[in-house]
């Protein structure tokens, strides 16, 4: 079995899970019927100080939904140039909302406070209206570097004081919050929505939560409908989510101690160039000038390690519940010093 690094989705239920499950209570969720559904919403909302939740099939569909939310067609939207929202959803902004985008170049994923106020477009007819602001924590194209706090704060002022709505695309937000001890609720209090997946470093099969008011839910609610993301008995695999959130947490520091070591590797290699810093669970190596991504992912593939291009001259191995240190040591032994 060839040791998997590609992503942290990757995993796979554990036999604890699979039993929550396996007994999981279910109804139909679109009548608002499951109980297991509605225990997880909860559940997260009250982590993060938010009234009420809706459980989805993944991260990009919240994020599209709360995107649609707020705001109307032709409006723009602010966030990193980088930004899952843009790259990785399919155009979707664009198809399901009809808004442009407005990209901020920041650092490493993360957008800087002070750059938002010279990018909100003056009421004027000629420029789209600015109607939201997304942020990404952690980022995960900026190698999954996490946002200092007192940055979000600032950031969620500044939306304040401009009346923007702040989302958070919170794809990997525990990995952040382990590292930095930050209180969920103090988190929480600087957004208005939040998206948290549950399928990553969690562990859970499917599906990620949208938080916010119980008016923000309540239209959210309706635009999953349109969406087709409309679920039946799907208690089933939302308690794999519960689980996740009650028993997964804490776990996501060894993670990121085996992302340090899985660097440490990639830098005694001679085809690697650096390796960015590590922060979470997210390794990226830069490669030396001449090598192919490609030809890397598809060489260390023959030897039995699978990790993923990363853009132009990247690739990435990202760490999760499913690697071992017996993985790590196999790592050791396979990756190629020569490409």
């Amino acid at each position: 079995m060839p040791v998997d690094f590609r992503s942290d989705t990757v995993t796979k239920p554990s036999k604890e899970m699979r039993a929550v499950m396996a007994e999981a209570e279910v109804g139909d969720d679109v009548f608002g019927d499951d109980p297991t559904v509605k225990k997880l919403e909860q559940f997260a909302a009250d982590m993060f100080g938010m009234e009420a939740g809706l459980y989805c099939t993944s991260g990009t569909q919240t994020n599209q939904i709360a995107i649609n939310v707020w705001t109307n067609p032709g409006d723009e939207v602010i966030c990193h140039e980088e930004a899952h929202i843009y790259r990785y959803e399919g155009g979707g902004i664009a198809l399901n909302s009809m808004c442009s985008m407005r990209f901020l170049r920041g650092n490493s994923g993360r957008i800087n406070p002070e750059e938002i106020i010279p990018n909100i477009n003056p009421d004027d007819q000629h420029y789209p209206v600015t109607s939201l602001v997304s942020i990404e924590d952690t980022a995960n194209r900026g190698g999954g570097v996490y946002y200092d706090f007192k940055d979000i704060q600032r950031i969620s002022q500044i939306c304040r004081d401009k009346k923007l709505p702040l989302h958070l695309d919170g794809a990997r937000v525990f990995n952040a919050l382990v590292e930095t001890g930050t209180n969920p609720k103090e988190y929480g209090a600087q957004f208005d929505s939040i998206s948290i997946c549950l399928s990553k470093g969690l562990g859970a099969p499917v599906g990620s939560v949208l938080l916010g008011s119980a008016d923000f839910i309540k239209k959210a609610k309706r635009v999953r409908k349109r969406l087709g993301g409309g679920m039946r008995q799907v208690g089933i695999i939302a308690a794999g989510g519960l689980y996740a959130l009650q028993n997964n947490i804490e776990r996501l520091k060894e993670d990121h101690r085996r992302a340090k070591e899985v660097a440490e590797l990639l830098e005694s290699k001679t085809w690697v160039k650096e390796v960015l810093p590590v922060a979470t669970n997210i390794v990226v190596g830069i490669l030396e000038p001449g090598v192919s991504e490609f030809d890397v992912v598809e060489k260390v593939a023959q030897h039995d390690v699978l990790c993923v291009p990363f853009g132009n001259g990247r690739i990435r191995f990202t760490t999760h519940l499913d690697i071992t240190d017996e993985d790590l040591s196999i790592l050791k032994q396979k990756l190629p010093n020569e490409i």
